[in-house]
């Protein structure tokens, strides 16, 4: 009983005083001989006083007890009986999980993966009994929340009975097993209920909550990847609540699943037969607590009054790695954000596979990350060398079109690109040839950058100073927060930028023209991914400080074997050779450099 009805209570007081009167003014009283001792007259006074004191306090409580009975009856009706009890923990576990059950409400209050830890070494729970909600709302004239009732708990090896009882022959039971992985079956049966759930009823509602935790050393980096997916049933779409603001959203479509997903584990709440629609699901940023977000779901599920009724589900509690996710066949690796298009392509067939062999032969993740870059890079080695040789014809080129551009003093700018684009077509030179062969390059620097922040594999793996590459790496705190920036000092982000500062001071030298005037802008990225790196996960910081570096030794080979001289000659004899036809984007660019110019000229003349 959660309270006392205000005129059960004064009913109560009104009963226990009138008691109190009987008892002190009209209870018999026993006649003593008055021969008998003083200290005897004492003592039977006390006794008597003493058992009827008792007298009250039993016939009060049982008056408390029937209050208490009448409004768990009025409250819950039927299931009355079950509104009161002792709360008490049963467990499932196998090599992967531990798992503890209440039989108040008959829910999962904790899972732990015995196979992780948090950040602070700690055990780590997805949730606990404080942070989570799994409650069944349904009507038998009264409004019913499993959450508030008791169920009966029978243990049965790897399966966990929990029954909540009217009778033997009417109840609701829960049915949890656990096999040797990560999911476990959940089966709700409901039997003998089409004679007390009201026949206008056709539904109940499941109602699904948790506040996950922080368990990742940045808790920024952990909100970031933190949130509420779903998939359709219709075609297997995976779609999400947002993961930077508070959300909320009806799905008025069949869904499969929705998951609760964190940085690096997930809670999947999986139905065999799908989720009837509508689906209420909620998504709340939590700024000054310790979860990072509160996540729900309220699902319709359908209740068509049979004698016997089965709703088959599943949960999956565990990591989200790649291959793990895959192996169920259900869509659930589309929770780790390896990037849409061409981008998830690279990471699924190409960068997964790679660091997986790489994997099997070592465990310092730090090589494996080395070994991995100078893979790709060499992979990537004929695009880096036609984007180098470009940039060496450019470089020869340069005095001659800061020659055009002094020619025509910068006055007009239009006649500059004319005459630059000449140059180019006549030396046979295509100023585009340094920026296509990086193109193709753009999607493996892209890819890498959704792979290693979220690879459960990096997760507190330690490597140099860096003693989580799934989190920052910090070789100082800062006494001070500077804005965009934090309050620590990563190296892997400080190498980072300073040789990406490096590789755009090589790659400008050989800029001329309206080119030169666009250097600060190359400058400024770098500076602002000192910033924005900073938090960002070290490994992540340490592979682009990596390529920087190997793309170094790639320059320097090939300058050695690569003649400025011979590139100048070539050029000489294709101004010699007549002008190659010219391609239809030349046609259109150079139609729109007319126009462009005699619009200028009409605005002059105004």
């Amino acid at each position: 009983m959660k309270q006392y009805d205000k005129n059960s209570l004064i009913g109560l007081l009104l009963m226990g005083f009138i008691l109190i009167i009987f008892n002190t003014y009209f209870f018999p009283q026993i006649e003593v001989e008055p021969a008998k001792q003083e200290s005897a007259v004492f003592t039977s006074e006390n006794t008597e006083s003493t058992l009827q004191q008792n007298d009250t306090e039993i016939i009060a409580d049982a008056i408390v007890d029937s209050i208490v009975k009448q409004q768990q009856i009025n409250q819950y009706g039927v299931f009355a009986n079950a509104a009161m009890g002792v709360e008490a923990e049963s467990f499932l576990e196998n090599d992967k999980l531990k798992i503890t059950f209440s039989n108040k409400g008959g829910r999962i209050t904790s899972v732990l993966l015995k196979e992780f830890e948090t950040y602070d070494s700690l055990p780590l729970q997805l949730f606990d009994a404080d942070s989570s909600i799994l409650n069944l709302e349904f009507s038998t004239g009264k409004a019913i929340e499993t959450s508030e009732l008791y169920f009966e708990s029978k243990n049965e090896g790897s399966s966990l009975s929990m029954k909540l009882l009217v009778d033997a022959n009417h109840y609701i039971e829960y049915v949890y097993t656990i096999s040797d992985d990560y999911l476990i079956d959940f089966d709700i049966n409901l039997v003998g209920m089409e004679k007390l759930i009201p026949s206008g009823v056709n539904y109940m509602n499941l109602h699904w909550q948790m506040k996950t935790p922080q368990t990742e050393k940045s808790k920024s980096n952990q909100d970031m990847y933190t949130g509420l997916q779903y998939q359709y049933s219709a075609d297997d779409e995976v779609d999400y609540l947002s993961f930077t603001s508070s959300d909320e959203e009806k799905i008025k479509s069949k869904l499969n699943w929705v998951a609760f997903k964190q940085q690096f584990f997930s809670c999947i709440f999986i139905s065999q037969d799908g989720f009837e629609k509508p689906t209420y699901l909620s998504s709340k940023k939590k700024e000054n607590s310790k979860y990072i977000k509160d996540l729900s779901a309220q699902f319709e599920l359908p209740y068509k009054h049979k004698n016997k009724e089965q709703l088959n589900f599943q949960f999956y509690f565990g990591p989200n790695h790649y291959k793990i996710l895959k192996s169920y066949n259900a869509g659930f690796e589309e929770l780790i954000p390896l990037g849409w298009g061409i981008f998830g392509w690279v990471n699924q067939y190409i960068i997964i596979n790679i660091f997986d062999f790489l994997s099997k032969y070592m465990s310092n993740y730090g090589l494996i990350i080395l070994l991995l870059t100078i893979i790709i890079k060499l992979v990537l080695s004929p695009f880096t060398y036609k984007a180098y040789l470009s940039q060496a014809k450019m470089k020869v080129l340069k005095p001659e079109i800061d020659k055009i551009s002094e020619k025509h003093n910068k006055k007009d700018p239009m006649k500059v690109q004319q005459e630059t684009m000449a140059l180019y077509r006549k030396a046979g030179v295509n100023p585009m040839g340094g920026c296509l062969p990086m193109l193709f390059q753009f999607p493996i620097l892209i890819a890498m950058f959704r792979f290693f922040p979220a690879s459960i594999e990096l997760r507190q793996k330690s490597f140099l100073w860096a003693d989580d590459l799934s989190s920052y790496d910090s070789i100082t705190s800062l006494p001070f927060e500077i804005p965009f920036y934090g309050a620590h000092v990563s190296l892997f982000t400080l190498l980072m930028a300073v040789s990406t500062i490096l590789y755009t001071r090589m790659n400008t030298q050989a800029m001329g023209g309206q080119m030169a005037q666009m250097k600060w802008m190359m400058y400024l990225m770098p500076v602002m991914f000192l910033g924005f790196f900073n938090n960002y996960a070290a490994a992540l910081s340490y592979y682009y400080f990596l390529a920087n570096m190997i793309t170094f030794g790639q320059q320097y080979f090939m300058k050695r074997f690569i003649d400025e001289d011979a590139i100048m000659t070539q050029i000489e004899a294709n101004k010699k050779k007549p002008a190659k036809p010219k391609s239809k984007f030349q046609k259109k660019l150079e139609e729109m450099q007319r126009r462009q110019e005699q619009q200028m000229r009409n605005r002059q003349k105004k």
